[in-house]
């Protein structure tokens, strides 16, 4: 018998945060949240424009890089290597 109160009560504990979950899913939401009053369509143009801008501002943040010679490619790779083996000591 207290095996199975303890069952139940451990279920009820367990099922406390399931239950205060809004019910959006089934319709019992009420219309409240971000998304209120909008429809599909709005909220997939507003995405499309956050990510438009978030494009644009990144490009504008980064300067433009030039294409490394093969020279100068090879001279950053040996100060690589030689930094990595006075780490190393």
């Amino acid at each position: 018998m207290k095996r199975c109160a303890a069952l139940l009560l451990a279920l009820a504990v367990a099922a406390g945060p399931a239950f205060a979950q809004r019910g959006e899913r089934d319709g019992r939401g009420g219309g409240q949240g971000k998304n209120q009053g909008m429809s599909k369509d709005e909220r997939q143009r507003m995405r499309d424009d956050m990510r438009e801008v978030f494009r644009d501002r990144n490009r504008q943040d980064r300067p433009q890089q030039r294409q490394l010679s093969p020279q100068e490619r090879e001279k950053l790779r040996r100060d690589i290597q030689d930094a990595n083996r006075q780490m190393r000591k």
